[in-house]
């Protein structure tokens, strides 16, 4: 199957609120955390700044995800190092299983080489056994738990939450 990886457009939003809502659906008959009905505001702006991705393959998007630069409320004082963050990794329910976090792992080494990053970055709420092994068998180092101190203007999700941290150093390879 032909995978390829492209900024998301506008045209593409309905269709990311769609797998949000199938993962946010997925996560509610597993986990007590899960993603609350994000902001369409906060979507767009991503799309518009470029930092909105998707997994297209045969003219349908497989996955989405959202990317940025800057963390400082869940990476504190790490968020200094020059880092991409990978957030709300999406997956068309037809393309489970088709180790998609490794095929956006390889595109991330090149995007943060390309953006001059040190570090790709990944947060899930939560203490999540079954996420934390996946995660570490894509190639991220599980870094452990932190209980955020300030989630003003977060997603609810992170709400007094606990989050597993996880990145890949480029440096290390």
């Amino acid at each position: 199957m032909n995978f390829q990886i492209q900024n998301s457009n506008s045209y593409d939003t309905d269709e990311i609120f769609r797998l949000y809502k199938i993962a946010t659906d997925f996560q509610k008959t597993r986990f007590t955390h899960h993603w609350p009905e994000f902001d369409r505001h906060l979507i767009e702006t991503e799309i518009l700044e470029n930092r909105q991705w998707k997994i297209v393959s045969e003219g349908k998007i497989v996955c989405v995800w959202a990317t940025t630069f800057d963390d400082p409320q869940i990476w504190e004082e790490r968020n200094e190092e020059p880092a991409v963050y990978i957030h709300r990794i999406a997956t068309n329910p037809d393309f489970r299983g088709q180790n998609l976090v490794s095929k956006i792992v390889e595109w991330a080494k090149i995007y943060a080489q390309e953006n001059q990053k040190q570090f790709i970055r990944m947060d899930t709420v939560g203490d999540n056994s079954g996420l934390i092994n996946y995660y570490t068998k894509c190639g991220f180092e599980f870094l452990g738990l932190l209980k955020l101190k300030n989630t003003e203007g977060l997603p609810a999700h992170y709400d007094n939450a606990t989050v597993s941290l996880f990145q890949i150093d480029l440096n290390s390879k």
